[in-house]
């Protein structure tokens, strides 16, 4: 089952943004706002999965050596 929303109070120039994207990408408004709605909403889940990772105790230098080491083999 879906829901329809209405969003009020829109300031003219996102929803002017919104309409050129929606344009570019030749879709309706509408479609083009339910995509990034739902893009949005998938990613609300990830700072708590993130949460939930187990903690890695490796130092910041550590991770630059490693780039730096890799880099220079290319």
């Amino acid at each position: 089952m879906s829901r329809t929303l209405y969003i009020r109070h829109v300031p003219d120039d996102v929803a002017e943004r919104l309409e050129k994207l929606a344009s570019r990408a030749g879709l309706p408004l509408s479609t083009f706002a339910l995509q990034e709605l739902s893009e949005t909403a998938r990613r609300a889940d990830n700072a708590e999965l993130l949460q939930a990772l187990p903690s890695a105790a490796i130092e910041p230098a550590a991770i630059l050596e490693a780039l730096r080491q890799s880099r220079s083999e290319r």
